[in-house]
């Protein structure tokens, strides 16, 4: 088993409490789903968002879920690049995985598709 990153992307049309819990909870459910993961295999998982984006703490999304509550959490700003996409949520969850680096599926939805369209597999809605 190695430890791997997986990363996911997504935006919200505004920066409203259910906007930013539900988009955590839809980008995370979809790699859950496309990976396998069991909570019990989660290192720990880092969520950024965009400037713009100060309505609630994303983490709050993963803490309430079944078996999420013992994993670390960590909510961070990311850096404000002129140009860069606004209203952005990013994941990066490790984890013990069989996956290869190839065969881990990356989540990027909504607009945050633009962000890395090679490494994004998660079909459009």
């Amino acid at each position: 088993m190695s430890v791997r990153g997986i990363r996911g992307a997504i935006t919200v049309d505004h920066n409203e409490e259910k906007d930013i819990l539900d988009a955590t909870s839809e980008m995370l459910e979809a790699i859950v789903a496309d990976n396998r993961i069991d909570p019990e295999d989660i290192c720990s998982v880092m969520i950024t968002v965009t400037t713009d984006l100060d309505a609630t703490f994303p983490a709050r999304a993963i803490r309430g879920l079944q078996g999420w509550d013992l994993v670390p959490l960590m909510c961070a700003v990311e850096v404000p690049v002129k140009g860069s996409l606004e209203r952005c949520i990013r994941l990066m969850v490790t984890v013990n995985t069989e996956l290869t680096q190839k065969e881990i599926k990356h989540v990027y939805l909504r607009g945050a598709r633009v962000l890395r369209p090679d490494l994004s597999v998660t079909k459009a809605p």
